[in-house]
């Protein structure tokens, strides 16, 4: 049986060429690396300093907001920190005046303060004079507030020599010599009136 001799060709990386030098492989192409790729960290770190930043809005967002209350006032309201105010330029006696401010959600005018007190008057027509919260129903100068707030006598804005009639019930705040103040005044009188509800907060 003849014997067959494969021979196997060894071809070596570094051959000689013809001129007898020893020839280098052709360079490997090289491979473009993209800024992921020389940093395989930043795509989280790029959605890091977004979910920051709009972090930081919103707490921005919130806070203005917070100063402004959260609250709103219908519209052509007068808007303070905790309350709208209406004011009327219409007429009508105390009780329907009242009963206006109730179908619109709110009741007439509880002066709690001096700062309401010079908030409201700055917004007043100087020839009118407008009806508030405050009256005494059974003329023995009990005065009480439409939603029940005590009545301070440390915070009450009288003219001088008011109240002055035992059958004069209801308020109205007036300009008198050249400053506003508060009088007392027989019910079935017409006068415009100024409105308050609580702001709507959201």
């Amino acid at each position: 049986m003849s014997s067959e001799i494969t021979y196997a060709e060894v071809r070596f990386k570094n051959e000689f060429n013809a001129s007898g030098a020893v020839s280098k492989p052709p360079a490997a192409p090289k491979e473009k690396t993209s800024p992921y790729q020389r940093n395989p960290g930043f795509p989280k770190q790029l959605l890091a300093s977004l979910l920051i930043l709009l972090l930081l809005l919103a707490i921005s967002f919130f806070i203005a907001f917070m100063r402004k209350g959260w609250g709103c006032c219908p519209e052509n309201w007068i808007v303070s920190n905790t309350s709208c105010y209406f004011i009327s330029f219409k007429f009508s006696n105390w009780t329907n005046s009242e009963k206006n401010c109730i179908g619109m959600g709110a009741h007439l005018l509880v002066i709690n303060t001096k700062e309401e007190q010079l908030l409201i008057i700055q917004k007043l027509n100087r020839h009118s004079a407008y009806y508030v919260g405050l009256s005494d129903p059974e003329g023995m100068r009990q005065w009480q507030w439409v939603d029940q707030s005590p009545y301070n006598e440390s915070v009450v804005f009288w003219h001088s020599g008011e109240p002055s009639n035992h059958n004069e019930r209801c308020v109205i705040i007036n300009l008198v010599n050249g400053n506003w103040g508060w009088n007392d005044i027989p019910c079935a009188g017409r006068q415009n009136w100024i409105c308050e509800m609580m702001k709507i907060f959201l």
